[in-house]
């Protein structure tokens, strides 16, 4: 504890964190400062719920190993999945795993977390851990904006004026019933999410991010996760039918023209795009190398909530293993409201027992800090006392 107290006063923008900590350490005695971490008895707790989940490892399993693994973290919108993402990296970092941690959600706040600018939409290094870290932010507009462009130089005029100067305007009609514009120009919810997704794959193709052995994903809220399964789908029917299309009609257009087809062809985009889509549907149903990780805070609506993201997930094949319940009051006395807020917790979580699609999880429960967890001191508190 002397050594973190250290190392939070050497960083900058912490001094919040120092105080709460000071204030607290008030009400411990000297004698137990160095036996008893700055977090109440009982508040941090890893249980099994159920047989199955008797077979789950905790963290040692998690950073056993130097092949990469991947992991991500949903739920409902507002139960802290950005702080128990960005903690998990932390301290992966801090056991030999240079990692790196992704927000796909569009509407990011690991910058926040982290205390670092990540808005740039490049990978930023996070100071103050043991081995390299490294953040993303994914820009989900210039994402959307670069699909845009593609489907406009398709579909916006150009490809159907080019084919009615050749003759083949009664072809350009009929294509034009299938929508295919329309398609392009306003792609379906969740689609600025799996591009997001597959521009981190081209992050890790490259040989200089080859380096990363942990890759931490904080995901969108519930339903944009779930519609995230879906689209591959979407992009084999959808997109499947513009690459046909070009593969039929490319060469007579090369023929007619007189001149080769254009190198940077914006189909080609789109074909890459489904390449990486059919790596990312391999990539989810692999559990040596991934595992979605669900959070959730003690609500019966936030659980039920829970409880049908894992039967989506389960359905989808994607691995699941773990469930996080965050914010979890600790013994209160004196305090009605406290003490009924708890019981209401309380009830909430047997409710997780009782569940037949989480009660074979291992169940993590996080405590509810009298702090705002920010920064990599902070997240390092908050991961030692979740990730056990």
């Amino acid at each position: 504890m002397a050594a973190l107290l250290g190392h939070i006063l050497k960083t900058r923008n912490n001094s919040f964190l120092l105080r709460n900590i000071t204030r607290t350490f008030d009400t411990i005695s000297s004698s137990s400062l160095h036996q008893t971490p700055f977090i109440l008895p009982s508040l941090s707790q890893v249980r099994l719920v159920g047989n199955a989940a008797e077979s789950v490892c905790g963290f040692d399993e998690m950073v056993g190993g130097k092949d990469r693994k991947y992991y991500m973290l949903g739920g409902k919108g507002g139960v802290g999945k950005t702080s128990c993402a960005a903690s998990l990296a932390v301290k992966f970092a801090n056991h030999g795993h240079p990692t790196m941690v992704v927000s796909t959600d569009p509407a990011h706040s690991l910058s926040d977390s982290l205390a670092q600018d990540l808005t740039g939409g490049k990978l930023v290094p996070v100071e103050g851990v043991s081995s390299p870290l490294y953040a993303l932010e994914i820009n989900p507009d210039k994402s959307m904006e670069e699909f845009r462009t593609a489907g406009q130089k398709l579909g916006g005029g150009g490809a159907k004026s080019l084919m009615q100067s050749i003759g083949l305007g009664a072809i350009a009609d009929q294509l034009g019933e299938l929508k295919l514009e329309e398609m392009l120009h306003t792609p379906p919810p969740g689609t600025d999410e799996i591009i997001a997704i597959t521009k981190v794959m081209q992050f890790l193709e490259s040989e200089e991010y080859s380096m990363f052995s942990r890759i931490v994903f904080d995901t969108a809220p519930t339903g944009h996760t779930l519609r995230l399964l879906s689209l591959p789908d979407f992009l084999d029917g959808s997109i499947g039918k513009l690459i046909k299309m070009k593969m039929k009609l490319g060469s007579v257009f090369g023929s007619l023209l007189g001149k080769e087809q254009p190198q940077n062809n914006p189909l080609d985009k789109l074909e890459k795009l489904k390449e990486n889509v059919a790596k990312i549907h391999d990539l989810f149903h692999n559990p040596d190398t991934i595992e979605f990780i669900i959070v959730t805070i003690p609500t019966v609506m936030a659980i039920s909530e829970s409880s049908r993201l894992h039967a989506s997930l389960k359905k989808e094949r994607v691995p699941v293993k773990r469930l996080i319940v965050n914010q979890v009051l600790p013994p209160t006395s004196g305090c009605k409201f406290c003490s009924m807020r708890l019981k209401d917790q309380m009830r909430a979580i047997e409710t997780i027992h009782n569940d037949s699609e989480l009660s074979g999880l291992r169940l993590y429960e996080a405590p509810l800090v009298d702090m705002e967890i920010r920064g990599v001191p902070a997240l390092k508190f908050m991961g030692d006392n979740l990730w056990r």
